[in-house]
């Protein structure tokens, strides 16, 4: 049986390579990185080799913590599809325990199980310091290897058995980038110490508190086997194991429930009333802004988006902030990203459509209203958050007349982003995630085209607003009146960029009608 799931097993993975070109092209691409950060943290690990016992101890605990942790979360918040989930062989009358050995037995085949191998074997290096360091390291390499299989099985089959259904998978993974953005004030916080003079210390303390828990447990045993306290490493190694058994009886009772339970089913939503569409008059802009508007809404593809866009200022500011940039000079920097996504944020809006497109091309909407309405949803959430992100950071900044540079900053990116982002969504649109697929989900046909066209929309985008920078800037080294000059730009030369790439992009609509609708129908 075990020898039977391992070559079914290994008929998947060579399945996976029968792909297209460039989803073949993307698998390597990932099977390449995975393997080749295996090998970076390999490499660390032997560089620990040299390290005093203290340094090397705290790093690795706190490095296998994380990687363990990581195996347990990823799968239940994220959720994957399991090729080998156990449902699929209910009809074979497979004893539980054979069954479930055997498909913990074919997890050993794939790139996770042989970078996290090779970890495993790399921090036996680390802890080559004597004979008994090398053993306790010996037998947690086998424990790392087992811990980090099995959490991935019992998490990735919860998330298969608890979170069938796409909208459960789409609202957990939507939660835990709540979760990121509502951690991110502690993780800046993390930046405000003094690494440089308390770092080891810091990391020692958390070694210490990890070392004991099953996460780092068995990673913790050989650096104390080294440091000479042998009872200590065999108590760890023995919570290590205890673990692996809980692990181990967990999934038993998991594979011998989901053989017996059906598959839960996603119950369909009832919708009372009109929405938006009546609230808005009857006109085509405002038919096309009601259906964008209920996308904004319901859909978890413009949710994640929409989550993403706050996240994506803390992440740049992080690097600065370490290297020593002021506090008050990266309060400039949160409205003219925010802006820049929230005008790209329609850029591809054609292909999140899907075929739905076909409503606006039979029923012979204008091409600009198809365009405005689209555009409508943005300005509509954009303005006011860049307004009081504006106040926010014009106050941070430590300068109340800063106000206006910032506030001209973000709206004319705004407004240059969605007029820009109006003639790219008619004129190059590309594959996106399906309506009612996962928002996490690769799109079913991508290639080399979409990074070039997400790249060139930001950066035109950046340029038609070069001449607000300028002012902007200029107020930042001289002051004076051109704060108000970055304002008065910044509006008017948005709002001129936003009607000519509304009715630009609404001619290109209506020429490229044909081609949206056979694009929309191949992807």
């Amino acid at each position: 049986m075990v020898a039977h799931l391992l070559r079914l097993r290994l008929r998947l993975l060579g399945n996976s390579f029968r792909r297209s070109p460039w989803q073949l092209v993307a698998l390597i691409v990932g099977l390449l990185y995975g393997l080749g950060m295996a090998l970076v943290v390999a490499s660390a690990l032997f560089g620990l080799r040299l390290a005093p016992v203290s340094l090397a101890a705290s790093a690795v605990t706190v490095f296998g913590a994380i990687l363990v942790l990581g195996f347990l979360l990823v799968p239940l918040v994220f959720g994957t599809d399991d090729a080998m989930d156990p449902r699929t062989f209910a009809v074979y009358d497979i004893p539980t325990g054979r069954l479930a050995t055997g498909l913990a037995t074919a997890s050993l085949v794939g790139v996770p199980a042989v970078a996290v191998a090779l970890i495993g074997l790399a921090q036996i290096v680390t802890w080559a310091r004597g004979l008994l360091p090398v053993l306790f390291a010996v037998v947690g390499a086998a424990v790392i290897l087992a811990t980090c299989l099995l959490s991935a099985r019992v998490t990735t089959s919860l998330a298969a058995f608890l979170l069938s259904t796409r909208r459960s998978r789409d609202a957990t993974g939507v939660l835990g980038i709540v979760i990121l953005l509502l951690l991110a004030p502690g993780f800046i916080s993390l930046l405000t110490v003094d690494w440089q003079h308390r770092g080891l210390s810091i990391l020692e303390d958390v070694a210490r508190v990890v070392g004991w828990t099953p996460l780092g447990a068995v990673w913790a045993a050989p650096a104390d086997a080294a440091a000479g306290q042998v009872g200590a490493a065999l108590l760890k190694e023995l919570i290590a194991i205890a673990f692996v058994g809980g692990l181990w009886l967990a999934w038993r009772a998991l594979v011998a429930l989901m053989l017996v339970t059906p598959q839960r089913q996603a119950h369909a939503r009832r919708y009372g009333g009109l929405g938006f569409f009546r609230l808005l008059p009857s006109s085509p802009t405002a038919a096309v802004a009601a259906r964008s508007f209920t996308y904004w809404v319901r859909d978890a593809r413009y949710h994640v988006s929409l989550l993403i866009i706050p996240i994506v200022p803390l992440i740049l500011m992080l690097p600065l902030m370490i290297g020593g940039v002021p506090t008050n000079v990266l309060a400039l920097l949160p409205v003219p990203v925010i802006a820049l996504f929230l005008g790209w944020s329609i850029h591809n809006d054609i292909a999140y459509d899907n075929t739905a497109v076909w409503l606006h091309i039979a029923s012979s909407v204008p091409g600009r209203a198809d365009r405005l309405g689209r555009a409508i949803p943005a300005l509509v959430v954009g303005i006011p958050v860049i307004v009081i992100a504006s106040v926010t950071c014009s106050s941070l900044f430590g300068d109340p007349a800063s106000l206006p540079a910032i506030l001209g900053v973000g709206l004319g990116l705004l407004l240059s982003g969605l007029g820009f982002s109006s003639v790219m969504s008619a004129a190059f649109p590309y594959p996106a995630v399906r309506p009612g697929d996962s928002p996490f989900a690769q799109p079913q046909a991508a290639g080399s085209a979409s990074a070039f066209i997400q790249s060139v929309s930001f950066i035109v985008t950046a340029v038609l607003a070069g001449p607000t920078f300028v002012f902007a800037f200029l107020f930042l080294i001289q002051g004076g009146d051109w704060g108000w000059a970055a304002l008065v730009s910044g509006i008017a030369l948005g709002t001129v960029i936003l009607v000519a790439g509304v009715l630009l992009g609404g001619r290109i609509f209506e020429r490229r009608s044909p081609a949206i609708l056979a694009f929309t129908m191949r992807n």
